[in-house]
């Protein structure tokens, strides 16, 4: 019998889908996301394309249900390749909703995930720009960022309720947390013959990015735009063509890597019309 390979997509937004169709032709998708609803609709759009698809539930926030989406893919065959792209943003959720969904989420993810990757399997988590422009942090809070074990992340003193009082700094430090912490288990998926990558898109234009570009933060979101050297923001299908060099045969020499692609945003920020004053 002929197992599968399975690409598991968590996160039925645009840019799990972008990457998720240029990876998984002749394979078979396992679409995630916290609403069945989303993922039985994302599955629907990827199976009129041609493409083998189930749609299942996660809660990124519980290990439990990340455990249980591990067990759902690995009977469909051979895990080779994770994409995940699930993810609340500042103008969403709470500062501790943000760290236990985008920080402690996809510590768990890479660590359950990064125990069944098949050899010569690849995967991305959708990052942030946001992560590169906080402030440098030291050199030991990187490493309890890249290393502590993911059901001790949220103890860290500097991830406590009076340290991360704002929305955006709680998805700053998750972002650098993600680019750090793959950096980390990139180590250890190569000892399985896998490799593990993020991308931090600037903005790209999603659903979500509508409501940002719409809500309270969004004259700064349209001021990024507007001083970027792009000058424009960014469609989910430029992300999913880094997704697939990154996750393809050619980039096979990279992994533990984190690919910021913003238009120029970050470069506008430290030395550009986007500078604090």
């Amino acid at each position: 019998m002929v197992m599968n390979e399975v690409v598991v997509v968590i996160g039925a937004g645009s840019i799990g889908q972008a990457i998720a169709r240029r990876v998984s032709a002749g394979k078979h998708v396992v679409l995630a996301d916290l609403r069945q609803s989303n993922a039985d609709a994302a599955a629907a759009v990827m199976t009129d394309a041609g493409f083998e698809v189930s749609a299942a539930t996660v809660d990124v926030s519980s290990r439990e249900s990340i455990h249980a989406l591990v067990e759902t893919s690995t009977a469909f065959g051979d895990i080779t390749g994770v994409i995940h792209a699930a993810g609340v943003s500042p103008s969403q959720a709470s500062p501790e909703a943000i760290l236990h969904v985008d920080l402690y989420g996809t510590a768990v993810l890479l660590e359950e995930f990064g125990d069944v990757i098949a050899r010569a399997g690849a995967g991305v988590v959708i990052a942030s720009q946001s992560g590169h422009r906080l402030e440098s942090l030291t050199a030991e809070q990187d490493a309890a960022l890249a290393t502590t074990p993911a059901d001790e992340l949220l103890a860290l003193p500097m991830l406590q309720p009076d340290q991360v009082t704002d929305p955006l700094r709680a998805y700053q430090l998750a972002k650098r947390a993600n680019s750090l912490r793959v950096m980390a288990e990139a180590v250890r998926w190569g000892k399985r013959g896998a490799r593990i990558n993020t991308i931090s898109p600037g903005i790209i234009i999603t659903p979500l990015a509508r409501d940002e570009l719409t809500g309270p933060r969004g004259e700064g979101y349209r001021r990024m735009i507007e001083f970027s050297p792009a000058g424009r923001a960014g469609t989910p299908d430029e992300v999913g063509n880094v997704g697939a060099l990154l996750m393809g045969p050619d980039g096979a020499f990279i992994t533990g890597s984190d690919f910021l692609m913003d238009g120029g945003v970050t470069a506008s920020y430290f030395f550009g019309e986007l500078a604090p004053h």
